[in-house]
């Protein structure tokens, strides 16, 4: 779609206006499209992604540049970064979508009442989907295929430092939904930085049905605090791992590592360990040597400093603090009850585990931690749609109605009841 000059507020309304009209009219005729049509759009896409690799990295310098004069630091221009490897996921990522079973349509719990009539219910999309992102030009890839397999309308808005990679993107995008002959409006990058465009998406309530916020924690509290339509997001990420007395050290220790150490930046990373008393000093000195090795800073409770006395003492703001770093906040807890009031407390209903080999002890956190993952044995890193059999998500949603955890296809969708009957009236 050609740019729209926006330097005007009028222009901007009516840009956005024109967005949100072309997407709901799109969104109708994607919600009954076929399997096979989807499908092959999604695969065009990825052949058009690999043919027009030159084009994308060569769009992608031009951020890449502008990026390096504006001042962003190592990791917002890694981020921003596409190489030919980078470029090849993204077409690999469609290709598994398209490989996907296609959730539209499926009617499942049909059952006879006994008035004679069947009820059940039927997946159907949401509609359009507003989904606004930083940095990482392969989001518009994967939020495009995720929206358009589940039958979804897309209204794309990424970061102005991504914007010529987007776009680029978006051409290959509307290549392959034309060859499947499926309407170019039904993924839409907006073509302006400015952030009043973000103001107005939130609040489209008659052309979106709902907005997923991909970024940092000042944009996704903007859009939560502002939108007037239904949000799917997660805040903050601070995710725990309890280990208790009847755990197995040597699967304790191997899983609260990895929880932290396997990747430090990501929403799923441990970022507070509780021990309990009674294993805590045989527990937490070999751990305590493995984290320092790869120079995480520990901060730690009066009971867990006594045990690890070279360690930093730990504040209240620390229980409270997602630090995506090479940080971890260490508590000795007297059980499992304590464990439980302190998740309770401080955590963020994202992602937490136990450690026990106690049956029982299992089942008590299962059922008593309220997140939207919660894990007995293995590490808080498997929070994650492609682990969970989902083949890709387009983020956790911490909220507790529609979406919940990983977002994959299945979340970009809705219910409705269907009725069958044969000249059934009520009588």
């Amino acid at each position: 779609m050609k740019a729209i000059d926006v330097s005007m507020p009028a222009d901007m309304r009516t840009y956005m206006r024109t967005l949100g009209e072309r997407a709901r009219a799109a969104s109708r005729r994607l919600a009954r499209a076929e399997t096979a049509a989807k499908n092959d759009a999604l695969m065009a896409t990825a052949a058009e992604i690999e043919r027009r690799m030159e084009a994308l990295i060569n769009a992608n310098r031009k951020d890449l540049d502008a990026g390096k004069a504006q001042g962003l630091d190592a990791a917002v221009l890694d981020r921003l970064t596409l190489n030919p490897a980078r470029v090849k996921l993204m077409a690999e990522g469609l290709r598994q979508i398209a490989a996907l079973p296609d959730p539209i349509g499926e009617i499942t719990d049909l059952r006879y009442r006994p008035s004679g009539i069947q009820v059940g219910r039927m997946r159907v999309p949401l509609g359009v989907i507003g989904i606004i992102y930083e940095s990482r030009p392969n989001v518009t890839a994967d939020a495009a295929g995720l929206c358009l397999k589940s039958g979804n309308a897309a209204i794309l808005r990424g970061g102005s430092e991504a914007i010529h990679s987007n776009r680029a993107i978006a051409e290959c995008i509307h290549a392959g939904l034309a060859q499947a002959r499926l309407p170019t409006d039904a993924v839409q990058v907006i073509e302006t930085a400015d952030r009043a465009a973000v103001g107005m998406l939130i609040t489209m309530k008659e052309h979106v049905d709902v907005i997923v916020p991909r970024g940092g924690k000042s944009l996704i509290e903007r859009v939560s605090n502002e939108a007037t339509i239904p949000v799917i997001k997660h805040l903050h990420g601070i995710c725990h791992v309890y280990i208790d007395d009847k755990a197995d050290r040597a699967k304790a220790v191997k899983i609260a590592f990895n929880a932290k150490c396997q990747r430090y930046a990501v929403c799923n990373a441990m970022e507070t360990l509780l021990v309990a008393r009674a294993i805590a000093e045989r527990i937490l000195p070999p751990l305590a040597e493995m984290y320092q090795e790869q120079g995480v800073e520990l901060r730690g409770c009066e009971a867990t400093r006594r045990i690890l006395p070279g360690i930093n003492a730990a504040t209240e703001e620390d229980w409270h603090t997602e630090y995506e770093a090479p940080i971890l906040s260490i508590r000795v807890v007297d059980g499992l009850d304590e464990a439980i009031e302190h998740i309770t407390k401080y955590g963020s209903q994202h992602t937490d585990a136990i450690v026990t080999e106690d049956i029982t002890r299992a089942r008590r956190f299962l059922r008593e931690v309220d997140s939207s993952s919660v894990m007995v044995n293995t590490s808080t890193r498997f929070a994650d749609g492609f682990e969970y059999g989902l083949g890709a998500e387009i983020g956790i949603s911490t909220d507790k109605l529609h979406a919940r955890g990983p977002v994959g296809l299945e979340g970009l969708t809705s219910q409705k009841f269907v009725v069958l009957g044969d000249g059934h009236v009520r009588s």
